[in-house]
């Protein structure tokens, strides 16, 4: 006996073997995911709609954003656009503070992905936003340090149990650019992060106000080149 909801998922997907919207975008992969997974990408023109509710925060350049089921980075590669948009309206005239700016803002992306293969789709689109931006050549440092930030800021795991697809508890770094090259890194645990819902501010403000809040790990201040390593 074939359920409601059943024909409801056949009328869903038979509506266009390949789900777009009338700019020609892909919102589905596979049927199987969307049964398994109930994997249905967000369209753009919803993305960009969504962000303008919030466009003070898309522009600043240090304004953190959390997507815990990012997909392949639907919403954090045009917040990410964003940002760079004032990165270029602010330090266009200095190559330094630009490269740097712009690594401070992909520092300020997070998500959370259940699938493998969207986690690596995430990176690799955000990053390539990054190279393209700064219009970097292959083998310059600032790749390689954007490629470790984006291996500690973009996780595959559940945001519903707060844990990494290995069961262990989900980590981010908190990020913070010092000026005249320098960064400054501390992680915290997750699920710690999600208990600030009953206290004012936002995520990683202020965190010295409570116990609860200690970084599981502290870095030294570090240059580009020291994040590679």
């Amino acid at each position: 006996m074939v359920s409601p909801n059943d024909e409801f998922e056949d009328d869903f997907l038979n509506h266009n073997s390949t789900l777009k919207t009338n700019v020609d975008e892909d919102l589905i992969k596979s049927r199987q995911r969307v049964s398994d997974h109930g994997e249905v990408f967000t369209p753009s023109w919803m993305v960009e709609d969504m962000l303008n509710l919030v466009q003070s925060e898309t522009e600043r350049i240090d304004s953190r954003f959390l997507e815990p089921a990012c997909g392949s980075g639907n919403f954090l590669k045009n917040v990410l656009t964003r940002k760079f948009q004032t990165v270029q309206q602010k330090y266009s005239k200095s190559d330094f503070e630009k490269r740097h700016n712009a690594l401070f803002a992909l520092m300020c992306i997070y998500g959370i992905e259940l699938l493998k293969d969207n986690v690596e789709e995430c990176r690799t689109t955000l990053l390539a936003k990054f190279i393209n931006f700064l219009s970097l050549e292959k083998d310059d440092k600032f790749i390689k340090a954007a490629d470790k930030v984006l291996q500690a800021n973009i996780i595959q795991g559940d945001a519903l149990t707060l844990t990494t697809t290995e069961g262990k508890p989900i980590e981010f770094p908190e990020w913070g650019y010092l000026g005249n090259g320098k960064f400054q890194r501390r992680d915290f645990r997750y699920d710690s992060l999600t208990q600030r819902s009953g206290i004012n501010g936002t995520l990683f403000e202020m965190l010295e106000e409570h116990e609860l809040f200690i970084p599981t790990k502290n870095y030294p201040q570090m240059t580009v080149a020291e994040i590679t390593k």
